[in-house]
């Protein structure tokens, strides 16, 4: 595969890694949590851009999608991490989890996908029970065979969040979802997310190997101590 990332004059080339933030932005979400999911991935960009800027031989582009009633890209263009900017999410409706994986699984396809492309990071932030079929969503994101090889991590927002349901979405019995009780630890999450399986996943494919904690390859860091402080959801 190094062979791949050869240009003809020696240097290594770079390889397109998307990052895509699958956000939950049903009626349960509005208030505080809805803000302080907005505030977390606007305070993860930077740290984002810094990992980027150290791995040269992967291209990071980040876009969103969100589900309620119904689903629908948020940000829709993979842009490069150095560009990229959030937009904030305004919560209402159900929670049509199903329709958000279907619409993950049609980008994940080749094409748009490109074959030469780093393994896509999927983070996937709930705080409910999906109120769509769930299950054909995730069936057809990962019967793409980069849906199957994405690197799968969920953040579970308060009591009600599904951690069966995100536990599924992940698919490897030795990462469980993150859990966000409050806003701080709803931010050192997504900035963990953001940053040191950003930096796994762009690492390149030589260092890709012997790692206990792999999800198709990729090593997965060690997971990030429960942020302290009292539940307030």
């Amino acid at each position: 595969m190094a062979e791949d990332l050869q240009r003809p004059g020696g240097a290594m080339s770079s390889r397109p890694l998307h990052f895509i933030f699958i956000t939950d932005c049903s009626g349960s979400m509005a208030g505080d949590k809805i803000q302080a999911l907005n505030n977390a991935i606007r305070e993860a960009i930077p740290h984002m851009r810094e990992v980027a800027k150290d791995n040269p031989n992967a291209d990071v582009l980040v876009r969103s999608v969100k589900f309620s009633s119904g689903a629908g890209w948020h940000i829709d263009q993979p842009t490069p991490v150095d560009q990229f900017n959030w937009v904030n999410l305004i919560a209402s409706g159900v929670t049509d989890m199903g329709k958000a994986l279907s619409l993950v699984a049609q980008q994940l396809h080749i094409p748009p996908m490109n074959e030469r492309a780093l393994p896509p990071v999927l983070v996937l932030i709930s705080d409910g029970q999906p109120t769509d079929d769930y299950a054909a969503g995730l069936s057809a994101l990962l019967n793409e065979p980069w849906g199957k090889k994405a690197v799968r991590m969920a953040i579970a927002i308060g009591d009600d969040a599904d951690r069966d349901v995100l536990s599924e979405f992940i698919a490897n019995p030795e990462i469980q979802p993150l859990e966000a009780n409050n806003p701080e630890s709803l931010v050192q999450n997504i900035k963990w997310v953001s940053t040191a399986v950003l930096k796994a996943a762009s690492a390149p494919p030589s260092q890709l190997t012997n790692s206990s904690k792999s999800n198709n390859n990729v090593p997965i860091p060690q997971l990030p101590p429960a942020a302290t402080g009292p539940a307030v959801w």
